[in-house]
């Protein structure tokens, strides 16, 4: 998840509301985080259908009316934990990328910040899978989104002289679909190997191909 997604029209429309309102104080907000933050836990931990509104409550300190005032479903709450943590991940990763000294640098970089962010929310690949049968239109969202705003950044990094000339959204999907899996298999599965190791591994893959040297 490495670049600032552009928004996409929904081909299918949220059954539910995400909010019945937004907060409007400090105290309002840290309520919300909360609750997102315990969504996150009791979905990951026992999944959707199984998650519950009342151990969301439970494990936030809250009480269900106040649940209520913020999410009007079971439903609400997981669609609006899908928007957060794609928006976490970005807020993640971005800097690193935007930090590096060129594009192919920032991939490394953007990589190596993604599994450290997987480490500590593995919650983050059950959740998102989930939604594809929950919510699909969300589900969708959200790798479109980041596929969208990685080709347009691809591109610009092109203008800069950064990288060659390709398909944009095709690249960005490779790319994206190998960072996700390898997410999976050195953040979720297995996170004994440093991320730094993982991300230069890609990184010559990225930079050199597959191609024989001259």
């Amino acid at each position: 998840m490495t670049a600032t997604p552009q928004p996409e029209a929904s081909t299918k429309q949220p059954r539910t509301a995400i909010r019945s309102k937004e907060p409007r104080t400090a105290r309002g907000r840290r309520t919300l985080r909360l609750i997102l933050d315990a969504a996150a836990e009791e979905f990951g931990a026992r999944g959707y259908h199984e998650g519950s509104i009342a151990r969301i409550a439970q494990r936030a300190g809250v009480a269900i009316g106040s649940f209520y005032t913020y999410f009007v479903s079971k439903e609400a709450v997981f669609r609006a934990l899908v928007a957060d943590m794609s928006r976490q991940v970005r807020e993640h990763v971005v800097p690193f990328i935007l930090a590096a000294p060129d594009r192919l640098a920032g991939e490394r970089a953007g990589l190596a910040a993604y599994l450290e962010f997987v480490r500590t929310h593995k919650a983050l690949y059950r959740i998102i899978d989930e939604s594809a049968f929950v919510a699909e239109d969300a589900y969708r969202r959200h790798y479109v989104d980041v596929a969208d705003g990685y080709a347009v950044s691809l591109e610009q990094a092109f203008g800069r002289g950064e990288v060659t000339p390709g398909d944009w959204q095709v690249r960005a999907w490779a790319i994206m679909g190998m960072n996700v899996f390898l997410g999976l298999k050195f953040g979720v599965w297995d996170d004994s190997r440093p991320a730094d190791e993982i991300a230069a591994a890609a990184h010559a893959l990225i930079a050199d191909g597959l191609s024989p040297p001259d």
